[in-house]
């Protein structure tokens, strides 16, 4: 199979006025592809590389591992303590069980960092989830489901907070539910179509 190489355009808004447009820094570009497939061909180099896991700091560990466990259904694959912190990890194994032999060769795993004493210490202010000033950033989590509305239905009789119900805004095919830090977890469809 003959891959082509990947291309993006620039594209530039019109302009509204029969002058030429000069370029400027509140323009925001947008960039699509040219190609109908977006796989990048891997090189040698990288072949062996995969994304692992991505780490987040929790306050609770016992609300967050509840969270993750019982409403998300995730597994609890490791857990490695500390004198300062504990690191918990988990995954979805879906039948395929996490060891300590294989944990580092797979995907898709969440680390949950838990700095000791934060669960108790009454000044504690929490950690930034990203997507509020300050420590704007880091955006959320997603996992997809078979079916989002009843997904959805399953987390409002939890109790789970949301940040975007599927009905709010335009896309009504996705949900934002918070975790127990506050941090983003898009909910969406395994056979979205854009």
């Amino acid at each position: 199979m003959l891959i082509r190489p990947f291309r993006l355009r620039y594209i530039l808004p019109r302009p509204t006025s029969s002058r030429l447009l000069r370029p400027s820094p509140v323009l925001t570009p947008r960039y699509i592809s040219t190609r109908s497939s977006l796989a990048m061909p891997r090189t040698a180099e990288t072949a062996s590389f995969k994304f692992n896991h991505t780490m987040i700091r929790v306050k609770d560990p016992q609300a967050s591992l509840k969270f993750y466990t019982e409403v998300l259904g995730m597994d609890l694959v490791a857990k490695n303590e500390f004198e300062t912190f504990t690191l918990y990890f988990l995954a979805f194994d879906n039948g395929t069980p996490t060891t300590a032999e294989n944990r580092f060769s797979r995907e898709g795993i969440l680390e949950l960092t838990h700095n000791h004493g934060t669960e108790s210490d009454p000044s504690f202010q929490g950690y930034a989830s990203g997507n509020a000033d300050p420590g704007r950033g880091f955006g959320h989590i997603a996992i997809t489901v078979d079916d989002v509305e009843a997904a959805c239905a399953r987390f409002e009789q939890l109790g789970v907070r949301f940040q975007k119900r599927l009905t709010d805004g335009k896309m009504k095919h996705i949900a934002f539910i918070l975790d127990p830090d506050g941090y983003w977890i898009e909910i969406l469809p395994n056979t979205f179509k854009p």
